[in-house]
């Protein structure tokens, strides 16, 4: 069945209403905050990946002033745990972390962005990591990283790699009008894993990068922009990667200018083209987009603008930094829940600024149900992930706070609907499939999500997609790879985890 708003087409979901509830099981966590200064005021990112490959996700967390950690998980008997692991050579300064196949060997690797030079580790067996920064040439400078995206051009056997940097921390004359360009790390050779440097400019204060296809249907470069620094003259960038040129009015993407924080996607109408979630100071700006390759403004009733806190007591705009889709009810409608928090003591911003859980109903619109779901924490948070730690098919839930301890809270709702899972074997050294769709129908209603690495703020989840589907036994999966071709389609039973490999 299909629901219209004035523009937005919804694919519905039955009569499945269960009310999302999460348990505060922080306890399952060592200790661990974001700490440090101004130039941590920003990142604060998580990851979610599997690097002992047991099919549980693991983490990886920035630290800031305080060591990244790297956490594994080993629940077991319905109880979720993690266990910290060590990392050679402790690392500080990091403002997040984003899992990513570089050397295309099956297993994920590290890049972490830093305040100073970047690093990036080489994964082993059972979560085992290398810096293997100066013997895969990634070059290096003392910029202040704060956003990360990755892709696999044609043919390639290794990703290109794009680098975000915030304010020039070396400009005497910053930090206000000081924003420092981008870097974009392109595969020297096409059988040795080394990296050239090409400057991309201008740059304007950038805290989130995603690379992946755009309402056009073409690989494109999603920039979001800080305004608080470039002030005026700046705003979000779009790069198409083919044509390698800023994308503009004229290419109909219409002039955006914001406190840009972070970036997510997703398909959210069933037709193939993902929206855009774009977090700010105040309004949170979701895109729409549009059959033509065009994006427009959600209208204010579809109620993800998310500009002022839901709890009484403080009624000054909120700060969105981290956004994430997905399913946490499983009823085949995607929701989306944003990591909140001041910067520091902005005094015209909130600073009692819970997250929110924004629950999608079957006509389009979001309905907060952060605090009743147990998630209105009001710590300064930055980085979050939604994923299942404990393997029982629901989407839990892992927030990094800045100067608070981390928080992980396990999804028990009940009368949730069934869901599946894809994880995708790519051909080439692009394993993990970057850039594939994945195209689901259960139920009658249809579901696309893209795989990627970027967006968010500071990390990301790089899991098999998860696809709640409602009251549904079965779903039929089809694929379309990085390379265009369409995969013959399967069906998985609800709770399974499909395994789909591309074609040599």
């Amino acid at each position: 069945m299909i629901c219209r708003l004035s523009i937005v087409c919804v694919l519905a979901a039955g009569s499945l209403q269960a009310e999302p509830v999460f348990s505060d099981i922080t306890t399952a966590l060592p200790d661990h905050m974001y700490t440090g200064g101004w130039e941590h005021f920003v990142g604060g990112g998580v990851s979610a990946f599997d690097c002992s490959a047991d099919g549980l996700p693991d983490l990886v967390a920035a630290g800031g002033t305080s060591p990244m950690i790297l956490l594994r998980n080993v629940s077991n008997a319905g109880a979720i745990a993690f266990d910290p692991v060590s990392v050679s050579g402790e690392l500080t300064g990091v403002t997040g972390v984003y899992p990513v196949d570089i050397d295309g060997d099956g297993v994920l690797d590290l890049y972490v962005m830093r305040v100073g030079p970047d690093r990036v580790l080489r994964g082993g067996p059972d979560c085992g990591f290398t810096d293997v920064t100066e013997s895969w040439a990634i070059p290096q400078t003392d910029q202040w990283t704060t956003a990360f995206t990755a892709w696999w051009d044609e043919g390639a056997q290794f990703p290109t790699l794009a680098v975000g940097h915030y304010v020039d921390r070396a400009n005497p004359d910053g930090p206000f009008g000081t924003c420092d360009t981008q870097t974009i790390l392109s595969p020297a050779a096409t059988d040795t894993l080394t990296y050239a440097a090409e400057t991309l400019a201008p740059g304007y204060c950038t805290l989130s990068m995603l690379a992946a296809q755009d309402a056009r249907g073409v690989m494109s470069l999603r920039i979001s922009n800080d305004r608080h620094y470039y002030v005026s003259g700046g705003s979000e960038q779009v790069w198409d990667i083919k044509e390698r040129r800023f994308l503009g009015p004229d290419d109909g993407f219409a002039t955006v200018s914001l406190w840009g924080m972070g970036i997510a996607s997703r398909d959210l109408t069933g037709d193939g083209r993902d929206e855009l979630m774009l977090t700010s100071m105040g309004d949170q700006l979701m895109q729409i987009a549009q059959p033509d390759g065009t994006y427009i403004n959600a209208p204010y009733d579809i109620g993800t603008f998310a500009h002022n806190p839901y709890i009484k007591g403080d009624g000054r705009p909120s700060t969105g930094w981290h956004a994430t889709f997905g399913d946490v009810n499983n009823d085949a409608l995607p929701d989306l829940f944003i990591a909140k928090g001041n910067v520091d003591q902005m005094p015209g911003m909130a600073m009692r600024d819970p997250n929110n859980l924004l629950i999608q109903g079957a006509d389009g619109r979001f309905a907060e149900a952060g605090e009743t779901a147990g998630l209105a924490d009001v710590a300064r948070s930055r980085g979050a992930g939604l994923a299942d730690f404990d393997g029982d098919g629901l989407l839990d839930l892992v927030v990094v706070n800045r100067r608070a301890p981390m928080r992980l809270y396990h999804n028990v709702s009940t009368d949730s609907g069934n869901a599946i899972a894809v994880r995708l074997d790519g051909a080439g050294g692009n394993r993990f499939a970057i850039g594939a769709r994945v195209m689901i129908n259960a139920g009658g209603s249809g579901q696309s999500q893209q795989v990627t690495v970027g967006g968010g703020h500071a990390g990301g989840v790089a899991l098999p997609l998860h696809f709640g589907i409602g009251r549904a036994e079965t779903a039929q999966i089809t694929v379309r790879w990085p390379d265009g071709t369409t995969s013959a389609p399967i069906t998985a039973k609800a709770g399974e985890t499909a395994v789909i490999v591309q074609a040599d």
